[in-house]
């Protein structure tokens, strides 16, 4: 089990992805929005869904205290979706993500967890900011992320990539 924290929030337990989570993993990249807005990470079976939770989400916890969280429903453990905070090449400081299975989408979950995820940012690993990237068509993204207090800063395109996305950004209230 994990050494790291995990948050609660009413209806929801944020915990770090683990090895254990890559079946529901491997469903929600193949999920069509995933696909759509953030692209296919060619994620074909439970191995490969192991290998990229070891080699991509948790290898930054080597640097950082947090990483991708699996979002999971308290009242009957049921895997949602996913939240986190990365420290994503070509986006300077750290971007906070979100993805949910289709079926889980319009019932506030990821805005419960992701705002959660933002006060842990600011008050736990006290960063100073907080970006978040999406794609130009993806309305609801852009929403949330706007409910969560941030603001469109400019379009960027991502090393690697040649689309451009939105960048929004919060500085942490000095109050």
């Amino acid at each position: 089990m994990s050494q790291y924290p995990t948050f609660e929030t009413e209806r929801l337990i944020l915990r770090l992805t683990e090895l254990e989570d890559a079946p529901f993993i491997l469903e929600l990249f193949n999920s069509p929005k995933w696909i759509q807005f953030i692209g296919d990470r060619n994620l074909r079976t439970i191995e490969q869904a192991e290998k990229y939770i070891a080699e991509r989400m948790r290898a930054q916890l080597a640097h950082h205290d947090f990483s991708n969280y699996t979002v999971i429903r308290k009242e009957d453990q049921v895997k949602l979706g996913n939240c986190g905070l990365y420290d994503r090449e070509g986006v300077d400081g750290i971007d906070i993500g979100f993805a949910f299975l289709p079926q889980y989408e319009g019932k506030g979950y990821a805005f419960e967890a992701a705002n959660e995820l933002k006060e842990q940012a600011f008050n736990r690993f006290q960063l100073p900011e907080l970006h978040a990237i999406t794609d130009k068509d993806n309305t609801g993204s852009q929403r949330l992320i706007e409910k969560l207090g941030l603001r469109f800063n400019r379009y960027i395109t991502l090393p690697d990539e040649t689309e451009e996305i939105m960048l929004y950004s919060l500085i942490k209230d000095i109050q």
